[in-house]
């Protein structure tokens, strides 16, 4: 399968700037001869006064008149306003039996309602915060549809969370082209040891997940099942390293990070423009994957 191989590690150096200051003195001055006496008495004089403890209990400050800290409340809210937010907690959260899907209308070619939320929400918030890659919401969409039909068809709550939860098979080399990839998280997302499969809606293993998990409700949880975690993730994973999505190449690039196959970048490609543009790919135009 060959999904979501880890991107090379971009090191970033984080360079501070120290502003040194320091007196220099402007001259020295050395008074000899009895024709500078003056001079020199003058001099003394103004030093011995200066240590004298009369003299510097006098230039002391006094208490009353030292200036009290100034309280910079608007400092200290935009400082708290520029401060990242914690990263988002990890887990899949265990919901009840009983839900039903949610009821937003259709959207482009029937796409469900709430995952077309969920893409569009992932494409304002990667607007804001990575406007470099220029990530589509139908981008976002041919991914899901690809990946996991958009959540089986729809079946998720008014939270996006699947009425079910959706997992791959599991990657122990017992189906034909998927790679072999031994547990990574002790079961802890995709509820098996020995070996990972992919999870969520937008399929993702284990440890990809850990590394670009991101909270796409902003309920401080980043959850691989839900459907505005998981295209808000989708987003992050295919933008980093810097990658444009207005350019063909790039996109591309990024597409091959989720399943190193061509076919697989044709058909998620297809049913991008076909969100965009209204018109579903007919089933003979969409390689095999």
């Amino acid at each position: 399968m060959g999904r979501h191989r880890k991107p090379s590690a971009v090191n970033v150096r984080r360079q501070s700037v120290i502003a040194l200051t320091g007196l220099v003195p402007a001259g020295l001055a050395t008074v000899t001869g009895a024709s500078d006496g003056s001079l020199a008495d003058k001099l003394t004089a103004s030093v011995q006064q200066r240590l004298s403890p009369e003299s510097a209990e006098e230039n002391l400050p006094r208490p009353e008149a030292a200036a009290a800290p100034v309280a910079a409340p608007e400092l200290m809210r935009e400082a708290k306003q520029a401060a990242p937010p914690p990263p988002p907690v990890v887990k899949t959260v265990a919901l009840p039996d009983g839900r039903v899907p949610a009821a937003a209308p259709a959207g482009p070619l029937g796409m469900p309602g709430i995952a077309e939320a969920a893409y569009r929400n992932a494409e304002r918030i990667l607007a804001a915060e990575n406007p470099v890659c220029g990530m589509p919401w139908s981008m976002l969409a041919g991914i899901g549809r690809v990946e996991s039909t958009h959540a089986f068809g729809g079946k998720a709550d008014d939270g996006g969370n699947p009425l079910s939860p959706v997992y791959g098979p599991v990657l122990d080399g017992s189906l034909y082209g998927n790679n072999v990839i031994h547990d990574s998280d002790g079961g802890e997302l995709d509820g098996l040891t020995g070996y990972d499969r992919a999870i969520g809606p937008m399929q993702f293993l284990p440890e990809t997940w850990h590394k670009f998990a991101a909270d796409g409700n902003g309920d401080g949880i980043a959850d691989p099942q839900n459907l505005f975690d998981a295209a808000l993730t989708a987003g992050k994973y295919l933008c980093s390293g810097g990658l444009d999505m207005r350019d063909p190449a790039q996109e591309t690039r990024a597409i091959l990070r989720y399943n190193n196959s061509m076919a697989y970048v044709a058909n998620v490609m297809a049913w991008e423009v076909a969100y965009r543009n209204g018109v579903a790919p007919q089933p003979a135009q969409l390689p095999r994957i």
